[in-house]
């Protein structure tokens, strides 16, 4: 963002660079940044995967001095700066530094994020759908954005986006997923269930068991949730559960089928199939007889 909106587009062929951690070194980096402008009243110096510096803390000198006219911007990406050492606390007391630090989104505010930016790309987005982006694309904002550019790339603007092409332009099947086992789960359709699961096993890489395992312990703690706060406003239980308003009613329906008696017993059968899934306790643990194991045990 700051690449492309710091400068007018006549002036970044001459104030403007961008350089990564891997190719330069700090004094590389301080040597650009004591540089002038040319024609304007800035020059910006943008450090991309800056966690890949050598002596990163070599740019103590540059924060206690820095140029007035230079902008200098330092991503370090995936990993954090060591807090501990002398370049950060300078970083955090100089008034000439901004410290910004993004931290990873909680997977249940995921959904709202995509939303949000599936309406800045000008397109609007069904709540199957977009549950089924969340589920499969977890937490990662840079792989969100990616499958975002390549889902819209081919639609028509304002056009609402469906499990369709979803399945088409992503890859997330719109009967064999996540969403798909739940349902089949909460209407006790043992049938649906292990077709889904065989489909799972067939394509390991883009369902593991870790997965699985995480979204159904996820599934069914909501569930008992719903169970004590079934007497709330649809709108406030779906903000307690985090859920669009729209799955509020599946939940609904799963509290016929299960009682928070048997979602306790549930729970702990899921933590058991995530930890064997880890290998503790099994001899397979990339194996699907045991989520099939847990279905059978679900269903009865």
């Amino acid at each position: 963002m700051l690449e492309n909106s710091i400068l007018d587009e006549s002036l970044k062929g001459f104030n403007q660079s961008v350089v990564y951690g891997r190719d330069v070194t700090v004094k590389d980096i301080i040597d650009l940044s004591r540089c002038y402008p040319m024609m304007g009243n800035y020059q910006v110096v943008i450090v991309k995967e800056a966690q890949y510096l050598n002596q990163i803390e070599n740019f103590e000198p540059y924060i206690v001095s820095p140029l007035e006219t230079t902008i200098l911007i330092i991503a370090h990406k995936h990993k954090k700066v060591d807090k501990r050492k002398s370049f950060y606390k300078k970083m955090k007391a100089s008034k000439s530094t901004v410290v910004f630090e993004s931290e990873k989104l909680k997977d249940h505010v995921i959904p709202k994020w995509i939303q949000s930016e599936i309406t800045a790309l000008g397109f609007s987005i069904t709540p199957i759908a977009l549950m089924l982006m969340s589920e499969y694309l977890g937490n990662d904002l840079g792989k969100i954005t990616n499958e975002l550019d390549k889902l819209v790339i081919n639609l028509d603007k304002n056009s609402r986006i469906t499990e369709v092409e979803i399945e088409e332009n992503i890859g997330i099947s719109k009967d064999y997923n996540l969403f798909e086992l739940q349902n089949s789960l909460a209407e006790r359709n043992q049938l649906k269930a292990y077709r889904i699961i065989q489909y799972f096993e067939s394509n390991p890489k883009d369902h593991p068991l870790q997965m699985i395992s995480v979204v159904l312990h996820n599934y069914f703690i909501k569930i008992f949730l719903y169970h004590q706060l079934r007497k709330m406003d649809q709108n406030k239980i779906a903000s307690e559960l985090g859920v669009h308003p729209f799955f509020v009613k599946d939940y609904s329906k799963a509290t016929n089928s299960f009682s928070t008696q048997k979602i306790k017993q549930i729970i702990s059968n899921i933590r058991t199939l995530d930890l064997k899934s880890k290998g503790v306790g099994s001899n397979d643990a990339s194996g699907y007889g045991e989520l099939k194991e847990l279905v059978f045990k679900i269903m009865n």
